[in-house]
């Protein structure tokens, strides 16, 4: 997630540099055929340039606003995601009783769930973004745990089948009557639709066509202008067509990463921060002595 001061002038040119050199390259191109072979443009007339690119500034904003709706979506499904892991470790900390607490094996299971739903949400996130999921697993779940999920196609799911198997024996040693274990189980359901959301929105991603005919129409526009622009202000027809191009690049380029919110780049929804965020508070839940510090910006990003 991009933060809102100290995002660098390097960061933004790098996004446009390539459209915009290409720009630079046929007005430059432009500019010298009229000064060495051809003394009049055909008459283009002016309004046209000006029809074209009030299509494209609204198509433009049509796709920002798609995309943003999609990054928000995201955020949505992980702000979810916080408030049902700490409502699952919270439901059974409060529905287990003060006697049945006291017994080692109750809190084994309750210490397991916890860790173990720290331990999703890491792998979510890093599923989610095609890294590891496997990554640092070691540090929330026991050996046994590891060594199920591993040959899982859906790792983050069957940490969920996990955390129904522990609720099944909870209920089966009458630690959970029957209204608690529905109740929390609805918790791990809920868990488990937002993980749909969020694979949902993942795989499901704009047409390849709708971006192309976008970029290309913005370049026919930029060449009808350029040729428009080399007959009224001559010289200067390069750095305006320039900057022009910048503005309508820079618009692209952000709707075209944010539709794309789990990708791993500075525009992503920030999963890893969410899940320290979740891992912090679940431990201090716990009251566990080695917990995290919040993840720290890395420059003007947040991961």
């Amino acid at each position: 997630m991009l933060l809102s001061e100290g995002i660098p002038f390097r960061y933004i040119f790098n996004k446009v540099k390539v459209d915009v050199l290409r720009v630079f390259l046929f007005s430059l191109t432009f500019h010298i055929i009229k000064l060495i072979w051809i003394e009049e443009w055909p008459p283009i007339p002016a309004a046209l340039p000006s029809v074209l690119g009030t299509g494209i500034s609204l198509l433009l904003a049509f796709n920002l606003n798609q995309s943003y709706d999609r990054w928000w979506e995201a955020r949505m499904v992980w702000g979810a995601i916080v408030n049902d892991s700490r409502s699952l470790v919270l439901e059974l900390k409060a529905f287990i009783a003060a006697d049945d607490f006291q017994k080692a094996p109750v809190q084994s299971i309750f210490r397991k769930i916890a860790f173990r739903q720290i331990a999703w949400c890491y792998c979510l996130g890093q599923s989610l973004r095609k890294e590891d999921p496997m990554e640092n697993m070691h540090q929330f779940l026991p050996p046994q745990e590891l060594a199920y999920i591993q040959d899982k196609m859906n790792k983050p799911l069957s940490l969920q089948v996990l955390h129904m198997q522990d609720l099944n024996e909870l209920h089966q040693q009458q630690v959970l009557n029957h209204m608690q274990q529905t109740q929390v189980s609805a918790t791990v359901v809920r868990l488990v639709d937002s993980m749909g959301k969020a694979e949902r929105i993942n795989t499901t991603v704009f047409p390849a066509t709708y971006r192309m005919f976008i970029h290309f129409f913005i370049y026919l526009f930029l060449i009808i202008l350029s040729i428009t622009l080399v007959e009224t202000i001559g010289i200067w027809e390069i750095p305006v067509l320039t900057a022009v191009a910048s503005t309508f690049f820079l618009v692209e380029k952000t709707a075209r990463h944010m539709q794309d919110p789990f990708r791993n780049k500075p525009t992503d929804t920030p999963v890893t921060a969410i899940a320290r965020t979740i891992e912090i508070n679940l431990k201090q839940i716990l009251e566990e002595k080695d917990v995290p510090q919040p993840q720290q910006p890395d420059g003007y990003f947040l991961m």
